[in-house]
Protein backbone atom coordinates (compact mmCIF):
# COMPACT_ATOMS: atom_id res chain seq x y z
CA UNK A 1 0.00 0.00 0.00
CA UNK A 2 1.34 3.36 -1.04
CA UNK A 3 2.81 5.57 1.97
CA UNK A 4 1.52 8.98 1.97
CA UNK A 5 4.40 11.70 1.67
CA UNK A 6 5.42 13.85 3.83
CA UNK A 7 5.03 17.40 4.09
CA UNK A 8 8.68 18.21 1.92
CA UNK A 9 7.87 15.58 -0.27
CA UNK A 10 4.49 16.93 -0.95
CA UNK A 11 5.89 20.24 -2.28
CA UNK A 12 8.57 18.21 -4.48
CA UNK A 13 5.70 15.57 -6.09
CA UNK A 14 3.61 18.49 -7.00
CA UNK A 15 6.08 19.70 -9.19
CA UNK A 16 5.88 16.24 -11.05
CA UNK A 17 2.47 16.04 -10.43
CA UNK A 18 2.17 13.11 -8.31
CA UNK A 19 0.35 15.02 -5.10
CA UNK A 20 -2.65 15.21 -7.19
CA UNK A 21 -2.56 11.87 -8.28
CA UNK A 22 -2.38 9.98 -5.08
CA UNK A 23 -5.67 12.44 -4.13
CA UNK A 24 -7.15 11.24 -6.80
CA UNK A 25 -6.66 8.19 -6.61
CA UNK A 26 -8.38 7.55 -3.04
CA UNK A 27 -6.04 5.14 -2.08
CA UNK A 28 -5.33 6.19 1.89
CA UNK A 29 -1.94 4.73 2.84
CA UNK A 30 -0.25 4.90 5.93
CA UNK A 31 -1.27 7.37 8.50
CA UNK A 32 -0.32 8.56 12.16
CA UNK A 33 -2.84 9.64 14.90
CA UNK A 34 -2.28 11.62 18.05
CA UNK A 35 -3.20 9.11 21.16
CA UNK A 36 -2.98 11.60 23.60
CA UNK A 37 -2.59 10.98 27.45
CA UNK A 38 -6.15 11.20 28.88
CA UNK A 39 -9.20 9.05 28.37
CA UNK A 40 -11.64 11.10 26.36
CA UNK A 41 -8.24 11.33 23.43
CA UNK A 42 -7.22 7.77 23.60
CA UNK A 43 -10.57 6.49 22.69
CA UNK A 44 -11.18 8.85 19.97
CA UNK A 45 -7.78 7.59 18.37
CA UNK A 46 -8.84 4.48 19.00
CA UNK A 47 -12.15 4.77 17.51
CA UNK A 48 -10.58 6.76 14.19
CA UNK A 49 -7.96 3.42 13.98
CA UNK A 50 -10.61 1.56 13.79
CA UNK A 51 -12.97 3.14 11.38
CA UNK A 52 -9.99 4.26 8.89
CA UNK A 53 -8.23 0.64 8.94
CA UNK A 54 -11.54 -1.14 8.65
CA UNK A 55 -13.57 1.35 6.76
CA UNK A 56 -11.38 3.11 4.71
CA UNK A 57 -7.80 0.72 4.12
CA UNK A 58 -5.38 2.96 6.08
CA UNK A 59 -2.54 1.78 7.66
CA UNK A 60 -2.63 3.41 11.42
CA UNK A 61 0.01 3.91 13.75
CA UNK A 62 -0.87 5.61 16.85
CA UNK A 63 1.91 7.68 18.35
CA UNK A 64 1.83 8.78 22.52
CA UNK A 65 1.03 12.60 22.30
CA UNK A 66 0.14 15.43 24.45
CA UNK A 67 -1.32 19.00 23.80
CA UNK A 68 1.66 21.16 23.38
CA UNK A 69 4.22 18.46 21.98
CA UNK A 70 1.82 16.91 20.10
CA UNK A 71 0.89 20.39 18.31
CA UNK A 72 5.01 21.04 17.72
CA UNK A 73 5.92 18.02 16.02
CA UNK A 74 2.49 18.24 13.39
CA UNK A 75 3.78 22.21 12.81
CA UNK A 76 7.20 21.48 12.34
CA UNK A 77 7.39 17.96 11.51
CA UNK A 78 4.19 17.26 9.41
CA UNK A 79 3.77 14.39 12.61
CA UNK A 80 1.14 13.06 13.56
CA UNK A 81 -1.10 13.38 11.07
CA UNK A 82 -4.23 13.62 13.25
CA UNK A 83 -4.92 14.92 16.80
CA UNK A 84 -8.45 13.75 17.30
CA UNK A 85 -8.81 16.17 20.21
CA UNK A 86 -6.60 19.14 20.25
CA UNK A 87 -7.58 21.89 22.94
CA UNK A 88 -7.15 24.47 20.69
CA UNK A 89 -7.03 27.38 23.55
CA UNK A 90 -3.59 26.49 24.44
CA UNK A 91 -2.09 26.77 20.89
CA UNK A 92 -4.53 28.92 19.54
CA UNK A 93 -2.01 31.41 17.67
CA UNK A 94 0.84 29.27 16.26
CA UNK A 95 -2.58 27.10 15.27
CA UNK A 96 -3.91 29.76 13.56
CA UNK A 97 -0.54 30.78 11.78
CA UNK A 98 -0.03 27.09 10.60
CA UNK A 99 -3.72 27.11 9.13
CA UNK A 100 -2.43 30.23 7.56
CA UNK A 101 0.61 29.04 6.02
CA UNK A 102 -0.82 25.31 5.08
CA UNK A 103 1.15 23.44 7.19
CA UNK A 104 -2.15 22.33 9.24
CA UNK A 105 -6.41 22.26 8.95
CA UNK A 106 -8.76 22.18 11.17
CA UNK A 107 -11.19 19.56 10.18
CA UNK A 108 -13.48 19.37 13.07
CA UNK A 109 -14.81 22.50 15.41
CA UNK A 110 -16.08 20.81 17.81
CA UNK A 111 -15.45 16.71 18.29
CA UNK A 112 -17.27 16.94 21.53
CA UNK A 113 -20.37 18.96 22.53
CA UNK A 114 -20.33 20.39 26.10
CA UNK A 115 -16.63 20.15 26.71
CA UNK A 116 -15.34 22.93 29.15
CA UNK A 117 -12.12 23.41 31.34
CA UNK A 118 -10.76 25.42 33.99
CA UNK A 119 -10.30 25.69 37.64
CA UNK A 120 -12.44 23.71 40.16
CA UNK A 121 -13.15 22.50 43.32
CA UNK A 122 -15.42 19.82 44.75
CA UNK A 123 -19.03 20.37 45.38
CA UNK A 124 -19.35 19.25 49.04
CA UNK A 125 -16.24 22.05 50.28
CA UNK A 126 -18.08 24.99 48.17
CA UNK A 127 -21.01 24.26 50.12
CA UNK A 128 -19.87 23.83 53.63
CA UNK A 129 -17.86 26.60 53.21
CA UNK A 130 -19.90 29.05 50.91
CA UNK A 131 -17.58 29.01 48.58
CA UNK A 132 -18.67 30.62 45.21
CA UNK A 133 -16.19 32.28 43.35
CA UNK A 134 -12.33 31.79 42.80
CA UNK A 135 -11.87 34.93 45.11
CA UNK A 136 -13.59 33.06 48.04
CA UNK A 137 -11.27 30.00 47.20
CA UNK A 138 -8.31 32.19 47.40
CA UNK A 139 -9.18 33.59 50.66
CA UNK A 140 -8.87 29.89 52.47
CA UNK A 141 -5.97 28.23 51.99
CA UNK A 142 -6.46 26.69 55.12
CA UNK A 143 -9.01 24.53 53.34
CA UNK A 144 -7.12 22.86 50.53
CA UNK A 145 -3.30 22.11 52.82
CA UNK A 146 -0.60 21.85 50.38
CA UNK A 147 0.48 18.36 50.93
CA UNK A 148 4.26 18.95 51.61
CA UNK A 149 3.74 22.47 53.57
CA UNK A 150 0.06 21.99 55.32
CA UNK A 151 0.38 26.01 56.55
CA UNK A 152 0.17 26.95 52.72
CA UNK A 153 -2.93 26.17 50.17
CA UNK A 154 -2.25 23.81 47.90
CA UNK A 155 -3.11 24.33 44.44
CA UNK A 156 -2.96 21.40 41.90
CA UNK A 157 -1.89 22.30 38.51
CA UNK A 158 -1.64 20.15 34.84
CA UNK A 159 1.37 17.97 33.99
CA UNK A 160 4.30 19.49 31.81
CA UNK A 161 3.24 19.14 28.12
CA UNK A 162 0.43 20.29 28.73
CA UNK A 163 -1.22 23.72 27.72
CA UNK A 164 -2.94 24.18 31.15
CA UNK A 165 -0.41 23.75 32.98
CA UNK A 166 1.22 27.56 31.25
CA UNK A 167 -2.19 28.78 31.72
CA UNK A 168 -2.54 27.64 35.42
CA UNK A 169 1.04 28.48 36.23
CA UNK A 170 0.85 31.88 34.76
CA UNK A 171 -2.75 32.77 36.49
CA UNK A 172 -1.71 31.99 39.70
CA UNK A 173 1.02 34.82 39.42
CA UNK A 174 -1.64 36.67 37.87
CA UNK A 175 -3.90 36.09 40.74
CA UNK A 176 -0.84 36.66 43.43
CA UNK A 177 -1.78 33.95 44.85
CA UNK A 178 1.94 32.91 46.20
CA UNK A 179 1.70 36.10 48.55
CA UNK A 180 -1.86 35.12 49.57
CA UNK A 181 -0.19 31.85 50.96
CA UNK A 182 -0.37 29.18 48.18
CA UNK A 183 2.04 26.98 46.68
CA UNK A 184 1.31 25.17 43.52
CA UNK A 185 0.99 21.07 43.85
CA UNK A 186 2.67 19.81 40.44
CA UNK A 187 0.59 16.60 39.48
CA UNK A 188 3.21 14.76 37.81
CA UNK A 189 1.20 13.00 35.19
CA UNK A 190 -2.41 12.35 34.01
CA UNK A 191 -2.25 9.71 36.34
CA UNK A 192 -0.86 11.97 38.95
CA UNK A 193 -3.43 15.02 38.51
CA UNK A 194 -6.33 12.02 38.10
CA UNK A 195 -5.12 10.27 40.91
CA UNK A 196 -5.22 13.80 43.61
CA UNK A 197 -8.93 13.72 42.77
CA UNK A 198 -9.39 10.18 43.55
CA UNK A 199 -7.25 10.36 47.16
CA UNK A 200 -9.87 13.69 47.90
CA UNK A 201 -12.57 11.95 46.62
CA UNK A 202 -12.29 8.56 48.72
CA UNK A 203 -10.93 10.76 51.75
CA UNK A 204 -13.87 13.09 51.66
CA UNK A 205 -11.07 16.03 51.70
CA UNK A 206 -11.14 18.86 49.67
CA UNK A 207 -9.58 19.31 46.16
CA UNK A 208 -8.90 22.81 44.15
CA UNK A 209 -7.22 22.65 40.80
CA UNK A 210 -7.23 22.08 37.14
CA UNK A 211 -9.39 20.03 35.59
CA UNK A 212 -11.77 19.60 32.69
CA UNK A 213 -15.51 17.75 31.38
CA UNK A 214 -16.70 15.68 30.26
CA UNK A 215 -14.97 13.30 32.22
CA UNK A 216 -15.70 10.78 34.59
CA UNK A 217 -14.07 12.19 37.41
CA UNK A 218 -15.15 15.41 37.79
CA UNK A 219 -18.32 13.46 37.89
CA UNK A 220 -17.57 10.88 40.70
CA UNK A 221 -15.92 13.80 42.83
CA UNK A 222 -18.64 16.24 42.05
CA UNK A 223 -16.25 18.73 40.83
CA UNK A 224 -17.35 21.97 39.04
CA UNK A 225 -16.02 25.02 37.76
CA UNK A 226 -15.20 28.17 39.59
CA UNK A 227 -16.62 31.83 38.49
CA UNK A 228 -13.25 33.02 38.03
CA UNK A 229 -14.03 36.69 37.45
CA UNK A 230 -13.55 38.38 34.24
CA UNK A 231 -11.65 37.76 31.14
CA UNK A 232 -9.18 39.57 30.16
CA UNK A 233 -9.26 39.05 26.80
CA UNK A 234 -8.03 36.66 23.79
CA UNK A 235 -4.92 39.17 23.26
CA UNK A 236 -4.34 38.55 26.49
CA UNK A 237 -5.08 34.94 26.87
CA UNK A 238 -2.78 34.10 23.44
CA UNK A 239 0.08 36.53 24.06
CA UNK A 240 0.34 36.45 27.89
CA UNK A 241 -1.74 33.50 29.50
CA UNK A 242 -0.06 31.14 27.21
CA UNK A 243 3.31 32.24 26.79
CA UNK A 244 5.62 31.06 30.18
CA UNK A 245 7.95 34.15 29.70
CA UNK A 246 5.39 36.50 30.01
CA UNK A 247 5.86 38.74 33.40
CA UNK A 248 3.01 40.59 33.09
CA UNK A 249 -0.27 38.56 33.78
CA UNK A 250 -3.55 40.08 34.68
CA UNK A 251 -6.25 37.85 36.43
CA UNK A 252 -8.29 36.23 34.20
CA UNK A 253 -11.39 33.60 33.72
CA UNK A 254 -10.51 30.78 31.72
CA UNK A 255 -10.84 31.33 27.78
CA UNK A 256 -13.56 29.67 26.58
CA UNK A 257 -12.59 26.08 25.52
CA UNK A 258 -12.11 25.22 21.71
CA UNK A 259 -11.76 21.38 21.17
CA UNK A 260 -10.98 20.50 17.87
CA UNK A 261 -9.66 17.93 15.38
CA UNK A 262 -6.97 19.19 13.64
CA UNK A 263 -4.94 17.38 10.71
CA UNK A 264 -1.72 18.21 8.85
CA UNK A 265 -1.36 19.48 5.54
CA UNK A 266 0.46 16.28 4.44
CA UNK A 267 -3.37 14.47 5.09
CA UNK A 268 -5.70 17.10 3.29
CA UNK A 269 -3.44 16.79 0.16
CA UNK A 270 -2.83 12.61 -0.10
CA UNK A 271 -5.68 11.38 2.29
CA UNK A 272 -9.26 10.20 1.05
CA UNK A 273 -11.78 12.72 0.74
CA UNK A 274 -14.09 10.55 2.42
CA UNK A 275 -11.87 10.22 5.20
CA UNK A 276 -12.11 13.69 5.53
CA UNK A 277 -15.28 13.84 5.69
CA UNK A 278 -15.54 11.52 8.38
CA UNK A 279 -12.92 13.35 11.13
CA UNK A 280 -15.05 16.67 9.70
CA UNK A 281 -18.29 14.95 10.82
CA UNK A 282 -17.76 12.84 14.18
CA UNK A 283 -19.29 14.35 16.89
CA UNK A 284 -19.72 13.30 20.37
CA UNK A 285 -22.36 13.85 22.07
CA UNK A 286 -22.01 15.08 26.27
CA UNK A 287 -24.01 12.14 27.54
CA UNK A 288 -22.38 8.98 24.71
CA UNK A 289 -18.89 10.48 25.61
CA UNK A 290 -19.72 10.33 29.30
CA UNK A 291 -21.25 7.21 29.18
CA UNK A 292 -18.11 5.46 27.46
CA UNK A 293 -15.68 7.28 29.93
CA UNK A 294 -17.91 5.85 32.56
CA UNK A 295 -17.64 1.95 31.20
CA UNK A 296 -13.98 2.14 30.10
CA UNK A 297 -13.26 3.38 34.16
CA UNK A 298 -15.50 1.02 35.59
CA UNK A 299 -14.27 -1.74 33.46
CA UNK A 300 -10.61 -0.78 33.40
CA UNK A 301 -11.10 -0.70 29.53
CA UNK A 302 -7.91 0.37 26.97
CA UNK A 303 -8.61 3.15 24.43
CA UNK A 304 -9.70 -0.07 22.21
CA UNK A 305 -11.83 -1.90 24.22
CA UNK A 306 -13.79 1.65 24.38
CA UNK A 307 -13.84 2.12 21.16
CA UNK A 308 -15.07 -1.46 20.02
CA UNK A 309 -17.54 -0.97 23.06
CA UNK A 310 -18.58 2.18 21.27
CA UNK A 311 -19.66 0.49 17.71
CA UNK A 312 -21.57 -2.03 19.07
CA UNK A 313 -23.90 0.58 21.29
CA UNK A 314 -24.10 3.48 19.49
CA UNK A 315 -24.33 2.24 15.64
CA UNK A 316 -26.92 5.03 14.31
CA UNK A 317 -24.27 7.68 15.48
CA UNK A 318 -21.08 6.49 13.76
CA UNK A 319 -23.03 5.37 10.75
CA UNK A 320 -23.78 8.66 10.25
CA UNK A 321 -20.55 9.89 10.18
CA UNK A 322 -19.58 7.59 7.24
CA UNK A 323 -20.86 6.26 4.07
CA UNK A 324 -23.22 3.04 4.21
CA UNK A 325 -20.76 1.03 2.58
CA UNK A 326 -18.18 1.73 4.94
CA UNK A 327 -20.27 1.44 7.53
CA UNK A 328 -20.73 -2.09 6.44
CA UNK A 329 -17.09 -2.90 6.23
CA UNK A 330 -16.60 -1.73 9.46
CA UNK A 331 -19.33 -3.87 11.05
CA UNK A 332 -18.07 -6.61 8.61
CA UNK A 333 -14.28 -6.30 10.38
CA UNK A 334 -15.95 -6.85 14.00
Amino acid sequence: MKKLFTTAAIASAAVFGLAGQASADGHCGSLTIAEMNWASAEFIANLDKIVLESGFGCEIELIPGATMTTFASMDSKGVPDVAPELWANAVQTPLKKAVSENRMAVLNTAPITGAGEGWMIDAKTAKENNLKTLADVIARPDLFPHPEDASKGGFVTCPAGWGCQIASNNLFKGFKMGDKGWKIVDSGSSAGLDGSIEKAANRGEPWFGYYWGPTVLASKANLFLLDMGPFAGNDHWDNCVMDPECADVKPSAWVTSVVTTAVTSNFMEVGPKVAQDYIAKRQFPADAMNAMLNLKDENQWTGEDTAYEFIERYPDLWKSWVPADVAAKIEKSL
